[in-house]
Protein backbone atom coordinates (compact mmCIF):
# COMPACT_ATOMS: atom_id res chain seq x y z
CA UNK A 1 0.00 0.00 0.00
CA UNK A 2 1.64 3.36 -0.82
CA UNK A 3 0.68 6.75 1.22
CA UNK A 4 1.61 9.86 0.68
CA UNK A 5 3.22 11.33 3.70
CA UNK A 6 1.62 15.08 4.21
CA UNK A 7 5.57 16.24 5.17
CA UNK A 8 8.87 16.92 3.50
CA UNK A 9 10.54 16.57 6.98
CA UNK A 10 13.45 13.93 6.04
CA UNK A 11 13.78 12.87 9.33
CA UNK A 12 9.96 12.28 9.99
CA UNK A 13 9.92 10.22 6.53
CA UNK A 14 13.04 7.95 8.00
CA UNK A 15 11.09 7.28 11.25
CA UNK A 16 7.81 6.68 9.77
CA UNK A 17 9.22 4.45 7.15
CA UNK A 18 10.71 2.42 9.46
CA UNK A 19 7.84 2.07 11.57
CA UNK A 20 5.49 1.22 9.18
CA UNK A 21 7.25 -1.67 7.02
CA UNK A 22 5.76 -3.81 9.24
CA UNK A 23 2.77 -3.43 7.25
CA UNK A 24 4.41 -3.36 4.13
CA UNK A 25 3.25 0.40 3.59
CA UNK A 26 5.51 2.61 1.28
CA UNK A 27 5.63 6.29 2.16
CA UNK A 28 5.98 8.60 -0.61
CA UNK A 29 6.96 12.59 0.54
CA UNK A 30 4.56 14.90 -0.77
CA UNK A 31 7.34 16.90 -1.89
CA UNK A 32 8.45 14.38 -4.17
CA UNK A 33 4.92 13.73 -6.10
CA UNK A 34 5.06 17.81 -6.42
CA UNK A 35 2.39 18.74 -3.57
CA UNK A 36 2.94 22.54 -1.74
CA UNK A 37 2.82 22.14 2.24
CA UNK A 38 -0.21 22.93 3.67
CA UNK A 39 -1.56 26.11 5.48
CA UNK A 40 -1.48 24.99 9.06
CA UNK A 41 -3.70 27.37 11.13
CA UNK A 42 -5.01 25.57 13.54
CA UNK A 43 -4.37 25.81 17.75
CA UNK A 44 -4.52 21.53 18.10
CA UNK A 45 -1.93 19.00 16.49
CA UNK A 46 -5.33 17.03 15.46
CA UNK A 47 -6.79 19.70 13.48
CA UNK A 48 -3.70 20.59 11.94
CA UNK A 49 -2.82 17.01 11.27
CA UNK A 50 -6.19 16.65 9.47
CA UNK A 51 -5.92 19.47 7.38
CA UNK A 52 -2.48 18.30 5.98
CA UNK A 53 -3.49 14.46 5.04
CA UNK A 54 -6.75 16.18 3.53
CA UNK A 55 -4.44 18.34 1.65
CA UNK A 56 -1.49 15.77 0.35
CA UNK A 57 -4.87 13.24 -0.26
CA UNK A 58 -6.72 15.59 -2.61
CA UNK A 59 -3.66 16.84 -4.55
CA UNK A 60 -1.86 13.15 -5.15
CA UNK A 61 -5.23 11.01 -4.93
CA UNK A 62 -3.69 8.78 -2.92
CA UNK A 63 -4.39 7.90 0.69
CA UNK A 64 -2.56 10.32 3.01
CA UNK A 65 -1.12 10.40 5.81
CA UNK A 66 -0.04 12.93 8.29
CA UNK A 67 2.01 14.11 11.56
CA UNK A 68 1.63 16.91 13.43
CA UNK A 69 4.18 16.86 16.55
CA UNK A 70 5.68 19.32 18.86
CA UNK A 71 7.17 19.96 22.15
CA UNK A 72 4.58 21.67 24.74
CA UNK A 73 6.55 22.77 27.69
CA UNK A 74 5.21 23.16 31.30
CA UNK A 75 7.20 26.14 32.47
CA UNK A 76 5.48 27.92 28.94
CA UNK A 77 1.84 26.81 29.96
CA UNK A 78 2.48 24.26 26.96
CA UNK A 79 3.87 26.37 24.21
CA UNK A 80 5.22 26.22 21.49
CA UNK A 81 3.10 22.90 20.98
CA UNK A 82 1.97 23.68 17.27
CA UNK A 83 4.17 26.44 16.78
CA UNK A 84 7.27 24.59 17.49
CA UNK A 85 9.07 24.43 14.07
CA UNK A 86 9.09 28.44 13.97
CA UNK A 87 9.93 28.22 17.70
CA UNK A 88 13.17 30.16 16.74
CA UNK A 89 11.59 32.73 14.71
CA UNK A 90 10.29 34.10 17.94
CA UNK A 91 13.82 35.45 19.12
CA UNK A 92 15.34 36.69 15.78
CA UNK A 93 16.49 33.14 14.90
CA UNK A 94 16.59 31.68 11.57
CA UNK A 95 13.74 28.33 11.68
CA UNK A 96 15.81 25.01 12.24
CA UNK A 97 16.35 22.52 14.15
CA UNK A 98 19.61 23.67 15.87
CA UNK A 99 18.37 27.19 16.42
CA UNK A 100 15.18 26.12 17.62
CA UNK A 101 17.31 24.15 20.66
CA UNK A 102 19.56 26.94 21.17
CA UNK A 103 16.35 29.47 21.92
CA UNK A 104 14.99 27.02 24.21
CA UNK A 105 18.25 26.42 26.43
CA UNK A 106 17.87 30.40 26.66
CA UNK A 107 14.53 30.77 27.11
CA UNK A 108 14.39 28.55 29.98
CA UNK A 109 17.50 29.42 31.44
CA UNK A 110 17.16 29.75 35.61
CA UNK A 111 13.73 28.13 35.23
CA UNK A 112 13.55 25.40 38.07
CA UNK A 113 10.12 23.43 35.94
CA UNK A 114 11.96 21.81 33.16
CA UNK A 115 8.94 19.30 32.70
CA UNK A 116 7.97 19.35 28.80
CA UNK A 117 6.29 16.38 26.66
CA UNK A 118 6.71 15.58 23.01
CA UNK A 119 3.55 14.95 21.33
CA UNK A 120 2.14 13.45 17.68
CA UNK A 121 -0.83 13.42 16.47
CA UNK A 122 -1.07 11.08 13.67
CA UNK A 123 -3.86 10.59 10.92
CA UNK A 124 -4.74 8.91 7.92
CA UNK A 125 -7.39 9.29 5.37
CA UNK A 126 -8.41 6.76 2.48
CA UNK A 127 -9.27 9.49 0.46
CA UNK A 128 -9.97 13.90 0.67
CA UNK A 129 -13.51 13.33 1.73
CA UNK A 130 -12.93 10.06 4.12
CA UNK A 131 -15.80 10.65 6.77
CA UNK A 132 -13.95 8.24 9.11
CA UNK A 133 -9.88 9.43 9.60
CA UNK A 134 -7.59 7.22 11.83
CA UNK A 135 -6.36 9.22 14.34
CA UNK A 136 -3.37 8.31 16.59
CA UNK A 137 -1.42 9.96 19.32
CA UNK A 138 1.37 9.63 21.38
CA UNK A 139 3.48 11.29 24.03
CA UNK A 140 6.67 11.43 25.40
CA UNK A 141 7.17 13.08 28.77
CA UNK A 142 10.56 14.60 29.82
CA UNK A 143 12.80 16.87 31.17
CA UNK A 144 14.44 19.74 29.38
CA UNK A 145 18.26 19.75 29.96
CA UNK A 146 20.49 22.59 30.10
CA UNK A 147 22.39 21.53 27.04
CA UNK A 148 22.43 19.19 24.37
CA UNK A 149 23.54 15.54 25.21
CA UNK A 150 23.78 12.79 22.02
CA UNK A 151 24.00 13.16 18.65
CA UNK A 152 20.93 10.71 17.32
CA UNK A 153 17.52 11.66 16.39
CA UNK A 154 16.80 15.51 15.40
CA UNK A 155 14.52 18.51 16.52
CA UNK A 156 14.78 18.55 20.42
CA UNK A 157 16.10 15.01 20.96
CA UNK A 158 19.51 16.10 22.23
CA UNK A 159 17.53 18.25 24.68
CA UNK A 160 14.58 15.59 26.20
CA UNK A 161 16.27 13.98 29.27
CA UNK A 162 14.10 10.55 29.72
CA UNK A 163 14.31 10.01 33.59
CA UNK A 164 13.35 6.24 32.83
CA UNK A 165 16.60 5.85 30.81
CA UNK A 166 18.86 8.20 32.01
CA UNK A 167 19.00 9.23 28.63
CA UNK A 168 18.13 12.30 26.59
CA UNK A 169 16.17 10.92 23.39
CA UNK A 170 19.44 11.69 21.15
CA UNK A 171 21.28 8.60 23.22
CA UNK A 172 18.88 5.77 22.74
CA UNK A 173 19.06 3.94 19.54
CA UNK A 174 17.02 3.84 16.77
CA UNK A 175 15.13 0.90 17.48
CA UNK A 176 14.68 2.07 21.36
CA UNK A 177 13.64 5.49 20.08
CA UNK A 178 11.16 4.48 17.73
CA UNK A 179 9.59 2.29 20.73
CA UNK A 180 9.41 5.11 23.25
CA UNK A 181 9.15 8.36 20.89
CA UNK A 182 6.19 10.33 20.67
CA UNK A 183 5.90 9.38 17.04
CA UNK A 184 6.63 5.96 17.90
CA UNK A 185 3.75 5.45 19.99
CA UNK A 186 1.45 6.83 17.97
CA UNK A 187 2.37 4.99 14.81
CA UNK A 188 2.24 1.71 17.28
CA UNK A 189 -1.43 3.02 17.55
CA UNK A 190 -1.46 3.96 13.98
CA UNK A 191 -0.60 0.78 12.55
CA UNK A 192 -3.09 -0.88 14.72
CA UNK A 193 -6.16 0.66 13.82
CA UNK A 194 -4.60 0.44 9.93
CA UNK A 195 -4.81 -3.60 10.55
CA UNK A 196 -7.98 -3.18 12.50
CA UNK A 197 -9.97 -0.87 9.87
CA UNK A 198 -8.04 -0.94 6.11
CA UNK A 199 -6.46 -4.57 6.21
CA UNK A 200 -8.63 -6.85 7.32
CA UNK A 201 -10.70 -9.39 5.48
CA UNK A 202 -14.21 -9.26 5.35
CA UNK A 203 -15.86 -11.70 7.30
CA UNK A 204 -17.24 -14.65 5.30
CA UNK A 205 -21.34 -14.71 4.17
CA UNK A 206 -22.93 -17.93 6.37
Amino acid sequence: MKLVLASNNAGKLAELQALFAPLGVELVRQSDLGIPEAPEPHCTFIENALAKARHAARLSGLPALADDAGLCVEAFGGLPGVNTAYYATQFGYAKGDDNNVRALLEQMAGETDRRAALVSTLVALRSADDPEPLVAMGRAPGLITEQPVGDNGFGFDPVMYLPQFDRTFAQLSTDMKNANSHRGKAAQQMLALMRERWLSEPPACA
